[in-house]
């Protein structure tokens, strides 16, 4: 079964990608999505640029209302994600614990719905 890992990061861990700790930042992550292919569970997926990048698009009444920004403002911003084919979702969230994002931000585990 699929399931994607939504990645959730502070705004001190977007930081931490352009500065000194670079290394040590990636290194963690290239870690992570390495012993994900290793183990033959990793699909895809991506990391994302900041919040503040990003535009939301919201369709009223047939009329396209465009956002600057993120569609939730909040102290944790949506980082990246991993699409997962593993057994069952107790296995999901084991390589959840694992990612590098759940000891500062958060996690957040959901099944694929196919579609046909």
């Amino acid at each position: 079964m699929q399931y994607v890992m939504l990645t959730y990061e502070t705004e001190a861990a977007f930081d931490a990608r352009s500065n000194d700790n670079q290394g040590t930042y990636w290194g963690a992550w290239q870690a992570y999505s390495k012993a994900l292919a290793e183990a033959g569970v990793l699909v895809g997926g991506n990391a994302l640029q900041p919040a503040f990048s990003g535009t939301t698009v919201r369709l009223r009444a047939g009329e396209r209302k465009v956002q600057d920004g993120p569609y939730a403002d909040t102290k944790e911003q949506l980082g990246g994600y991993f699409i997962l084919e593993v057994s069952d979702l107790d296995t999901a969230l084991d390589w959840a614990a694992r990612c590098p994002a759940a000891t500062d931000g958060a996690i957040e585990v959901r099944p694929v719905l196919p579609m046909q």
